[in-house]
């Protein structure tokens, strides 16, 4: 039986990322226009009409796609729009991406102007060529059968727009709020790069982000922008293909359901001015933020200045959140990531009951079989404090009280 390939698409957002911009370039990557515009009538909007066209951005061919109002259309509140997409008739996944889409943007709309989220009237998401951007893509993603998303960088812009708001800085307020967490630079592009709508877009259905991954390309696109006047072409561009073998876990591994392959990313710092006090709590802090591990390692840096490496596995969604503490705790400059994988075994907790207290194991499984257990140190640590026994001696009586569990069966140990 074939082994199923993972469909992704890369979003490269070197100029910025939009709406219009982000269909016109899944329209210039294969779908068929014909097709979006008979899943659009499903909606019950009127009184428009959608195009797309073949340019040129610095030589490079592109698709730009348009909306033109033809009727004058009513204001429409968030409410509004949630009606009229859970009302359609369109594919289920288009539907909840959309209504996810204009929820990060309604969210946050509300945030920044401090009303609420159901009475937001905002002219720029309630206007047709927006609803049609955002129902759009989503019908475009799903008709691909896209199973991960990865992206770029995302470029701001700079500069100032005007808004129903008012004069307002580049990038939007909402734009902002949009992309927390999100890796952003501002791009040294003087218009607005990325839009709410295109922040939205991002956040709603990006994993990863970064550099390419390791991937079988079958097709590209291109969407334009407006801005012809740029030192780079105003386009957005993604690369649609499958996954290769190597980003995942050999095939054998993905087969031995006992051993799992995570995508994490290693954030490592040499520093040469901290005292011991602030790593130890700077290894508690990072603990907090569920990373997946955090260590150290004593090393030499230049003029033989003894020195420490702090290493943190995360995962990826986490790595900006996780710079930002080590920046914010420590005196580094600068901090080395890398994207790594990770075998692990599934792993269970079991709860012993010995005579003076319980404490907690962790088992790992492979083939079915218990193949190494450790018992936990807080658990260990609490008990030892409650009772008074020496804690090696409490790690001792669990490790014994375990391997007779093991002959007896865990059933009645497991925390479920």
């Amino acid at each position: 039986m074939t082994e199923k390939m993972t469909e992704i698409l890369y979003i490269d957002c070197f100029s910025g990322i939009s709406g219009d911009m982000m269909l016109a370039a899944l329209i210039d990557a294969g779908i068929d226009i014909l097709f979006l515009k008979n899943e659009l009538e499903k909606i019950n909007i009127n009184g428009y009409e959608i195009e797309s066209e073949k340019i040129k951005r610095a030589e490079v061919s592109a698709t730009k796609f348009k909306v033109t109002i033809k009727e004058k259309q009513p204001l429409r509140t968030y409410s509004d729009i949630i009606n009229l997409i859970k009302n359609s008739k369109i594919d289920e996944k288009a539907k909840q991406n959309a209504l996810s889409i204009f929820e990060i943007i309604a969210s946050a709309e509300a945030k920044v102007h401090q009303i609420e989220k159901d009475k937001v009237h905002f002219h720029e998401i309630g206007a047709v060529d927006s609803i049609i951007d955002i129902v759009g893509t989503a019908i475009c993603m799903a008709k691909l059968g896209i199973d991960d998303v990865y992206c770029s960088s995302i470029p701001l812009g700079s500069g100032f727009i005007k808004t129903m708001h008012g004069i307002l800085p580049v990038p939007a307020p909402a734009t902002m709020e949009i992309l927390k967490d999100v890796p952003v630079y501002s791009g040294n592009l003087n218009f607005e790069a990325t839009t709410p709508t295109g922040a939205a877009i991002v956040k709603n259905y990006v994993k990863h982000f970064g550099s390419i991954p390791l991937m079988k390309i079958k097709n590209i696109g291109f969407g334009s922008g407006s801005n012809e006047d740029l030192k780079i072409p105003d386009l957005l561009r993604i690369v649609f293909g499958q996954l290769l073998e190597s980003e995942h876990a050999p095939l054998e591994m993905q087969k031995n359901q006992d051993i799992n392959c995570d995508n994490l990313i290693m954030l490592s710092t040499n520093i040469d001015d901290i005292s011991a006090e602030i790593i130890g709590y700077l290894i508690d802090r990072l603990f907090k933020e569920d990373i997946a591990d955090a260590w150290t390692e004593p090393i030499f840096m230049k003029k033989n200045r003894q020195a420490v490496k702090i290493n943190v596995l995360c995962k990826p969604e986490d790595e900006i959140k996780i710079c930002n503490l080590l920046f914010s705790e420590t005196s580094t400059l600068g901090i080395r990531r890398q994207a790594i994988q990770r075998y692990s075994l599934n792993r269970e907790i079991v709860i012993l009951k010995l005579p003076y207290g319980e404490i907690k194991v962790k088992v790992a499984y492979k083939d079915g079989k218990v193949i190494t257990y450790s018992p936990e140190y807080e658990s260990c640590k609490i008990l030892a404090q409650k009772t008074g026994k020496p804690i090696k001696d409490i790690y001792n009586d669990a490790l014994c009280k375990f391997k007779v569990s093991c002959d007896h069966g865990l059933e009645d140990y497991m925390l479920r």
